[in-house]
């Protein structure tokens, strides 16, 4: 794996942290204004849809994992990740599935989440 391989998969992993979850100016750290993301069930969400809905969720031992992860650098400033991911809350059976995302490197610097996507698996 590659430095910005592992930086994004960084990032992927600080947005399964129930302290980044609950904090707008970290999401808005990570995510692009012009966000989009295809939830598994199908609906469309935008930026402050996903941001809204985050700060909303409640502490509830949640605990996410990411396996698989892969990189491809579609531009020099562009890049798709892939990965699989199981969300685990105490007391349920695991949801597994596997996600999507497109990074771009802003003129500031810094690496922001422009898409999304997550589709469950059995």
């Amino acid at each position: 794996m590659n430095d910005l391989s592992e930086h994004l998969q960084s990032l992927e992993q600080l947005l399964f942290e129930s302290e980044v979850r609950s904090s707008r100016s970290a999401l808005e750290s990570l995510l692009a204004p012009e966000f989009r993301e295809i939830g598994a069930s199908g609906g469309l969400y935008l930026y402050e849809d996903v941001i809204s809905a985050l700060l909303a969720e409640p502490p509830d031992g949640t605990a996410r994992t990411l396996t698989d992860f892969e990189m491809h650098l579609l531009s020099p400033d562009l890049a798709l990740v892939t990965y699989r991911a199981m969300r685990t809350v105490p007391a349920s059976l695991p949801v597994r599935s596997l996600r999507s995302s497109v990074w771009r490197y802003d003129a500031d610097g810094q690496w922001r989440m422009v898409f999304h996507q997550g589709t469950l698996t059995a």
